[in-house]
């Protein structure tokens, strides 16, 4: 749950600038943690129920923990038995990205942070009603700020 001044080591991260980046490899790599690194911008999955946000339940933002963008709101959050973050619908429109992903034989829809194009996760149709949507992300890529 880290906040923007708490990222001397990224400038690029904020919360409120919704401008597109368009950064080269070696940026992202010098201002990502390795971890957040992998995932982001290698496309890496980090294991089902390891996530620190997989089955947390608490009230408030999710935040892209590349580049501060908005991504959903816990109200949008729901409790799934798949292992990651489940949501129904993001925060806004052009919050995030969506690409054919055809890797490892399967076909899905891969979900890029609109901000930064940071991996985030994949989007599938067996989500709750009203969308019936299912934002599968992985908790290394988000950032939790709690309601005050």
């Amino acid at each position: 749950m880290k906040s923007e001044q708490d990222r001397p080591e990224n400038p690029y991260y904020s919360r409120t600038d919704t401008t597109k980046l368009n950064l080269s490899d070696s940026t992202w790599k010098k201002v990502l943690s390795a971890d957040v690194y992998d995932v982001a911008r290698n496309k890496a999955t980090e294991r089902a129920f390891t996530g620190k946000y997989w089955d947390y339940d608490g009230h408030g933002t999710y935040y892209c923990a590349a580049c501060g963008n908005a991504l959903f709101r816990s109200d949008a959050k729901f409790a799934s038995t798949c292992g990651w973050p489940s949501f129904f619908e993001p925060i806004r429109k052009n919050a995030m990205i969506y690409l054919e992903d055809n890797s490892y034989g399967m076909e899905r829809t891969e979900v890029e942070c609109g901000r930064c194009g940071a991996h985030l996760g994949h989007i599938f149709d067996d989500g709750p009603p009203p969308t019936n949507k299912r934002y599968c992300m992985n908790s290394i890529v988000l950032d939790f700020e709690p309601e005050k």
